[in-house]
């Protein structure tokens, strides 16, 4: 699969640094994990951003994502979630994002979202990276 211009400059950036997809970020240091975050930070901003807020605050045609991990799939109040997510069951964590990352469609039939999907490791590497900050503080 060929990588975008950005993948490919944000996987130089961490390999400058000493790190590459497949590292378990428990086995960083504090400066690979901001690493991964930042890139992270990129590919959302490039990626998810123009439907998903980080800031519940800043109304978006998505759900915001603050809090994600951990949350029941179509509950989160002011969203008219389809009943293919309603009726999922699903917890949001790093599995099944990542599976909704790389394939919402294929995920969970009868979604209303539609994007992209992003199968290559790296970008969802850095996308659940930084989705794993987005936590009510």
């Amino acid at each position: 699969m060929r990588k975008s211009k950005l993948t490919t400059g944000l996987i130089a950036l961490c390999g400058a640094i000493g790190l590459h997809s497949g590292i378990a970020q428990a086995e960083m240091t504090e400066a690979g994990k901001k690493a991964m975050q930042a890139a992270g930070q990129i590919m959302f901003q490039q990626r998810c951003e123009s439907c998903h807020a980080a800031d519940p605050a800043r109304k978006a045609y998505g759900p915001s994502l603050l809090g994600v991990i951990g949350r029941k799939a179509g509950t989160l109040e002011g969203f008219e979630y389809s009943d293919a997510m309603k009726k999922s069951g699903i917890v949001w964590n790093e599995n099944t994002l990542r599976a909704w990352i790389a394939d919402n469609d294929g995920f969970m039939p009868g979604t209303r979202m539609r994007h992209v999907g992003i199968d290559d490791k790296a970008e969802q590497d850095f996308l659940l990276s930084y989705i794993k900050t987005l936590t009510a503080k």
